[in-house]
C-alpha cells in the first residue's frame, strides 16, 4: 500500500525538489501569476500525477529547462488534487485543457501552450 501511496498521492507529486517549482494550491495565486507576469514570463506546468505520459514530459521539462529563475517562475499544478484551478487556469487564460500542458503567460495572456509530447523547455527562452 504504502507504494501505491507515494506513486498516485497527490500530496507527494515526486517533482524535483531543487527545480525551484512554485506550487499553484490556491484559487488566488492565479490573480498573482496575472500581476507577475507584468514582471517576468510565468510559465504553469499542468500535470496529472496518474499518467505515465505526464511523468515522462515533467521529467524531460525538468531536465532541460535551463534559464535563470529571475527571468521565468516556473509553476506546478497537480491538476487531480486541484481541479478547480485547473478549470480556473482553462477559463481565465482561455486555454483548452489538456494533461500534460505548459502554458507561457506574459502581460497577463497566454503567449504560448502545448501539450504531451510536444512539450518542450528549449522553446521557453524565445519568450523572455
Amino acid at each position: 500500500m504504502g507504494f501505491f501511496n507515494r506513486l498516485f498521492n497527490s500530496n507527494n507529486p515526486s517533482i524535483k525538489k531543487e527545480f525551484g517549482w512554485i506550487l499553484l494550491t490556491d484559487l488566488q495565486q492565479l490573480e498573482d501569476v496575472v500581476l507577475h507576469s507584468y514582471e517576468k514570463t510565468i510559465t504553469i506546468f499542468k500535470h496529472s500525477t496518474r499518467c505515465s505520459i505526464s511523468r515522462f514530459a515533467l521529467n524531460s521539462f525538468e531536465n532541460e529547462f535551463n534559464l535563470p529563475k529571475e527571468k521565468m517562475a516556473c509553476f506546478y499544478l497537480d491538476l487531480l488534487a486541484h481541479r478547480d484551478i485547473s478549470n480556473e487556469v482553462a477559463r481565465k487564460f482561455q486555454i483548452e485543457h489538456q494533461s500534460p500542458q505548459i502554458l507561457v503567460i506574459k502581460n497577463g495572456k497566454t503567449v504560448y501552450s502545448t501539450s504531451h509530447e510536444s512539450i518542450n523547455a528549449g522553446i521557453l527562452e524565445r519568450f523572455i
